[in-house]
């Protein structure tokens, strides 16, 4: 999943800082961008974790156009971030599933096409995608 983030550019006395908006918690800085970066992709994971941990839903990515009216992130710059969050959704399960033969072809086109890891975890995206939306 590409989580949006919030970046506070620092400079010569000022270290970098990086917000995910949606990941409660996931606040870091770092004396250059890539630290700060570094940073942020490991604390994101901790926050995921200490979610998952706790029994609570892990949270979806929001749409960086929304976060940027958020005046408290006034003059930030954005990026995305990609985060696998499939660690914090439990233990995997085999289900079979039926589906049209070229419906087969376009996910695995998809997948090759996008560097997804496989056709499960496309589905696993499609189905958090649908799910979030249909909770909104």
């Amino acid at each position: 999943m590409q989580y949006p983030i919030a970046i506070e550019w620092g400079d010569e006395h000022t270290a970098t800082g990086i917000v995910f908006p949606d990941i409660p918690g996931a606040i870091t800085a770092g004396d250059t961008v890539e630290q700060a970066y570094e940073m942020a992709v490991e604390v994101a994971h901790i926050q995921l974790e200490e979610l998952a941990s706790a029994g609570k839903a892990i949270p979806m990515p929001g749409n960086i156009a929304k976060h940027r009216q958020n005046p408290e992130f006034a003059g930030w710059g954005w990026g995305l971030v990609e985060i696998d969050i499939t660690p914090y959704l439990g233990k995997t399960e085999k289900v079979n599933v039926t589906l049209p033969g070229r419906v087969v072809k376009q996910i695995d086109q998809y997948v090759t096409l996008h560097g997804i890891k496989s056709r499960s975890a496309f589905l696993t995206r499609a189905a958090l995608h649908e799910l979030e939306r249909s909770a909104k």
